[in-house]
């Protein structure tokens, strides 16, 4: 493998790509703790705790993101990274209320997804007594 002063990071969602680029650095966290990795850095594949993403890009702009769960896998100059769920932030003081917001957003989906779900399990047991009384 030769050597690189960038690699090409890759942070996908389960419905689509949360950002594609290069960068010179990145920051995650691991179960066992927090890591950083550079472009000629060992390959290597880890899981992710929910945590803050820190991508450094060859100007010197930091991308900050707020991620759940996943995995990191990278391979020559190349990092692969898949989460659950993320959300890309202006800066880490700003990353509090942008994962705040999308949480509050996904535990009113999920609220409806429940009810709606409530429903159909009510209408089910309705339609099995209904069958009982048949003969």
């Amino acid at each position: 493998m030769s050597m690189a002063d960038k690699m090409q990071v890759t942070i996908g969602l389960p419905g689509a790509p949360l950002f594609q680029g290069s960068a010179v650095a990145l920051n995650a966290v691991a179960p066992n703790g927090a890591f950083g990795i550079l472009p000629n850095h060992v390959d290597l594949v880890t899981a992710l705790v929910p945590s803050v993403l820190l991508l450094r890009q060859e100007d010197g702009r930091e991308r900050v993101f707020g991620i759940d769960e996943g995995i990191l896998v990278k391979k020559g100059h190349e990092v692969t990274i898949a989460v659950r769920r993320g959300v890309e932030s202006a800066d880490l003081a700003s990353l509090d209320e942008t994962v705040g917001a999308l949480f509050d957003t996904m535990e009113d989906e999920e609220r409806v997804a429940r009810a709606a779900l409530s429903r159909l399990e009510a209408d089910m047991v309705r339609r099995f007594a209904g069958l009982r009384g048949q003969p």
